[in-house]
């Protein structure tokens, strides 16, 4: 990758859908190369998708909980199947393996707190292996 290609990806971060010929302009080349370049990128695995960002208040999902899970096991069952049962909840909007503690951070999205307590007592709440589950609540986005 060299500075171009750099370019286009700044780009693309912020506008996914940009036409070619503006992508072309912003960073310097003809649209036929920079589309190559673009194609490239994907395929070379670098871009591995676009995606539509979406308002979380019209989309029903405004309110977001960060989570920090502990298991009461490290035995790579446990985790397996806390991973796959967790990773189907459509609450989830990320999961992630921590080193050290938490065991997991999320972030969870529902539609308001008596959906998300719902959430945590009727799905969350029985997941294999749970041990601690810490909400966390935020109280001004920043960045």
């Amino acid at each position: 990758m060299d500075a171009i290609d750099r370019a286009i990806l700044d780009v693309l971060r912020v506008d996914a859908r940009i036409a070619n010929v503006d992508l072309a302009d912003r960073v310097g080349l003809t649209p036929a190369p920079c589309l190559r370049r673009v194609r490239r990128l994907e395929d070379d695995g670098v871009i591995t998708g676009y995606r539509a960002s979406i308002d979380p208040k019209l989309d029903g999902r405004a309110f977001e909980v960060l989570v920090n899970v502990d298991l009461v096991s490290k035995h790579r069952d446990v985790f397996l199947a806390f991973e796959e049962q967790v990773s189907a909840f459509e609450e989830v909007i990320e999961l992630r393996r921590m080193f050290g503690l938490p065991d997991y951070f999320m972030r969870v999205a529902t539609r308001d707190l008596e959906a998300y307590e719902s959430f945590m007592t009727e799905r969350l709440g029985r997941a294999t292996g749970l041990a601690k589950i810490d909400s966390h609540l935020t109280m001004k986005t920043i960045k």
